[in-house]
């Protein structure tokens, strides 16, 4: 595993995932897509109660690194390979604990997928994006054929698939796959931010919210009702909820511990 070039930081409630290569604008080897995919099922279980995914170097992650002479990963059964990269998408959108994508510089190909798989991004006005694959001899992989589809619909997102077009910033906040778009030199202030206050949040309840929000499009109305009863079920029966209503009465802030 490539854990140097994947680092795990923990401030409290919150967890900071960042990789780390320079000299390739972050491009990752296989052993750092199963650092990431092993990193976020670490989180999954730990009492982190939000995730900023990011990258060093002034940038977020170029895509695979398919062409190291140093990246055995990639050697033998293709299809084997493409399975394994899968894992780490599925661990980091199915994680139950909230992740921001915090994006500088570049964030394209499978880098471009890693950062739609978080739940909300945040970029700075010097980001850039592209489903390159198509200027490589590829199609759309690490779940950007998904992702694209969910986050901007299907037409806009055949256009950037077929057209393999680099976005600047503010093209990605018109599409709208990002949450918003800040100076670069106040990126890091404003994920601080966002992410101190959803760690402030009730976890049981986000993480089922978040649940239920990445259901909703292949969910009923009927469905979506009866997920969202069971889960206030749970949460009435929380020291939260009780926390909750304490605090409101007693005008002040409630603090959540996750019970």
């Amino acid at each position: 595993m490539d854990q140097e070039k994947v680092r795990l930081e923990r401030d409290g409630a919150i967890a900071t995932v960042t990789l780390d290569r320079p000299g390739t604008r972050n491009a990752c080897s296989m052993a750092m897509w199963l650092a990431i995919r092993d990193t976020f099922r670490e989180l999954a279980e730990s009492d982190a109660r939000v995730i900023v995914l990011t990258g060093a170097n002034g940038d977020f992650c170029s895509g695979a690194d398919i062409v190291k002479s140093d990246d055995t990963g990639w050697e033998g059964n293709k299809l084997t390979a493409m399975r394994l990269l899968a894992q780490s998408v599925v661990a980091v959108h199915e994680c139950p604990v909230p992740v921001i994508a915090k994006v500088d510089g570049y964030s394209v190909g499978a880098g471009f997928g890693l950062a739609l798989a978080a739940d909300l991004l945040w970029c700075s006005d010097r980001a850039r994006f592209s489903a390159v694959f198509a200027k490589l001899g590829l199609s759309l992989d690490y779940g950007s054929s998904w992702f694209l589809a969910q986050r901007i619909g299907v037409h806009k997102a055949k256009e950037l698939a077929f057209t393999a077009e680099m976005m600047d910033a503010v093209r990605a906040e018109q599409l709208g796959f990002v949450n918003a778009v800040v100076p670069a030199d106040e990126l890091d202030a404003a994920v601080a931010k966002v992410a101190e206050r959803i760690a402030a949040g009730p976890p049981m309840a986000l993480s089922m919210t978040k649940r239920m929000l990445d259901h909703a499009a292949e969910s009923s109305l009927a469905h979506a009702l009866e997920t969202e009863a069971l889960a206030q079920n749970v949460n009435l029966g929380t020291s939260d909820l009780t926390e909750a209503l304490t605090a409101f009465r007693q005008k002040r802030t409630p603090v959540f511990e996750g019970r």
